[in-house]
């Protein structure tokens, strides 16, 4: 019996906290129809500090709070938010567009250092779908593969089993491929290594000390890769490959 009482204090907290967070949301929704865009960052962000406890996040949520940012102004934040839902729905293309947008309105215009044709292609291909649709993809791969083997030894039809031999290592490798993916994909959800600045306008510096050199400087919204850190400093890396160091508090990983 208390085993029953017990799961039944959790269901009810679990509703409870669920029918919370949808009637946030709603008002979050509501204030940004309102133009009242303020109060819904508010209530957006109180949404993702739960869902943050809880260890869960949201694309549809970053999303929404990047475009109540962008409305109210704040395009760094909103920049911020629309990456960290890209993280986790790189497919969608409403986000896409967005932050190319929302890209426009800052103030570093860095060319892209070169890279080879073919890692752009594959990177492309993999950012199609999120580390799950690919984990699914994956199963579905494997699925068919057990299907093909299961043929070739129990289908005596010389024809057929040929087929199904083929058929299965061409599936084997999109198998390897959609893990592959999978993998890469959590892995950067995990282990996120880029930023973006957040300070209006900083210096990056030669060496982790205030006394160093100064290379250039980078300004709010300029999304940066983290390198390694040294105390309260912090390496970090622009698209052209220029390398320097900064303040931790100038930049909030994605």
């Amino acid at each position: 019996m208390k085993i029953f009482k017990y799961i039944s204090v959790l269901v009810l907290l679990f509703c409870t906290t669920l029918s919370f967070a949808q009637s946030t949301v709603g008002s979050a929704s509501e204030a940004y129809r309102s133009e009242d865009y303020k109060k819904s960052i508010q209530l957006y962000e109180q949404v993702v500090a739960q869902q943050i406890s809880e260890g869960k996040e949201s694309a549809e949520i970053y999303y929404n709070l990047g475009n109540a940012y962008f409305r109210n102004g704040e395009t760094a934040k909103a920049i911020l938010n629309y990456e960290r839902a890209l993280l986790l729905n790189p497919g969608d293309s409403d986000i896409r567009h967005n932050l190319r947008f929302a890209r426009t309105r800052i103030e570093d215009k860095i060319d892209t250092s070169d890279s080879f044709f073919l890692t752009n292609w594959i990177n492309g291909l993999k950012n199609l779908f999120s580390s799950n649709t690919w984990a699914s993809i994956a199963i579905a791969f494997f699925i068919a593969f057990l299907v093909c083997i299961a043929t070739f030894l129990f289908v005596r039809r010389m024809w057929i089993k040929k087929t199904t031999f083929y058929a299965a290592i061409v599936i084997f490798v999109f198998l390897i491929i959609a893990n592959m993916f999978a993998f890469s994909q959590k892995n950067s959800r995990i282990n996120r290594n880029t930023g973006i600045i957040m300070a209006a306008s900083t210096s990056i510096m030669t060496s982790p000390d205030a006394n160093s050199q100064e290379l250039f400087r980078l300004h709010e919204g300029t999304k940066v890769k983290l390198n390694k850190t040294d105390g309260n400093w912090i390496e970090i890396e622009i698209a052209n490959g220029s390398v320097g160091w900064t303040s931790k508090e100038n930049v909030e990983i994605i």
